[in-house]
């Protein structure tokens, strides 16, 4: 009994100490899920480890654990996401508008209606012409203060809705006006013909698939995103900070947390200690 009795102490414990985190920390998302079930795991594995039996992260009236994500990843990409929890998730949107890093790799000479690899391919060009320094030279428009084009499978929304999901049931979809977006940094990595490797340095509402895809039309051809992976998103990075399923646990999760300062705690934003990230969609082609 005595026994017994200590372990459910144990458990509220675990429970209690994991409910009253505050803070930021970055878990590493992989090709596949989308942000949100990946999101959805970590909680159902954190729940357990805390004794909660048969945790359901997605029915929210019930949900004893805060947390949330700032900035979505394509399912088919793989990288950086920040998690924000307890009341670290008011400070997730201070990591929608600033500075990122991509590798992204693009492969020429097809276009597909989602502008990466899970699309169907709607158009076919040449590409043997096109040389290194071509795409080099092209590079020099994307970057500084451009105009860029959102995809239309995106997670931008109309009247309410995703137009992603507006699309999977069917309506018609409207692409979304040009917006100013900043490119930092941006270089060629790697040419075998038909791929090309990218590194991209960003700020918030800037789209990977946009820009090869409108890469690919200044070659006089075509291109589509084959693999992205996303490699800083405000102080975090991929290779010092990402928490792998492995390590998603209290004691590294309280190892790794950035805490909320103490204006934070208090109900005030604080956007000087983490700089920004916007989303990138997730939902993208109707099955």
């Amino acid at each position: 009994m005595t026994g017994r009795i200590s372990n459910m102490a144990q458990i509220t414990s675990s429970l209690s100490q994991l409910q009253s985190l505050n803070g930021l920390f970055a878990i590493y998302k992989k090709k596949g899920p989308t942000s949100a079930d990946v999101l959805n795991t970590l909680k159902e594995v954190l729940l357990k480890e805390a004794g909660v039996e048969n945790p359901n992260p997605r029915k929210r009236k019930k949900q004893s654990l805060k947390m949330g994500h700032g900035g979505t990843l394509d399912s088919a990409a793989s990288g950086v996401l920040v998690v924000g929890v307890g009341n670290g998730t008011k400070m997730l949107s201070t990591m929608l508008a600033g500075s990122k890093k991509y590798v992204a790799v693009g492969q020429l000479g097809k276009a597909t209606d989602t502008l990466d690899a899970t699309g169907s391919v709607i158009l076919e060009k040449d590409f043997d012409v096109i040389t290194r320094l071509d795409i080099e030279e092209k590079l020099k428009a994307f970057t500084g203060d451009i105009m860029q084009v959102p995809p239309i499978y995106s997670a931008l929304k109309k009247d309410g809705q995703r137009l992603s999901v507006l699309l999977k049931k069917g309506h018609k979809v409207e692409a979304k006006p040009a917006r100013a977006v900043t490119v930092y940094n941006l270089t060629l990595q790697e040419f075998k013909p038909p791929l090309f490797t990218l590194d991209i340095e960003c700020g918030g509402g800037f789209y990977v698939r946009s820009l090869v895809d409108d890469l690919g039309k200044a070659l006089s051809s075509c291109a589509h995103v084959k693999e992205l992976i996303r490699t800083k998103q405000g102080q975090f990075t991929l290779e010092e900070h990402t928490l792998h399923e492995e390590q998603w646990t209290l004691e590294h999760i309280l190892r790794s947390l950035q805490p909320c300062p103490e204006s934070e705690q208090q109900g005030v934003h604080c956007t000087e200690k983490l700089t920004a990230e916007e989303q990138t969609p997730s939902e993208l082609k109707p099955k």
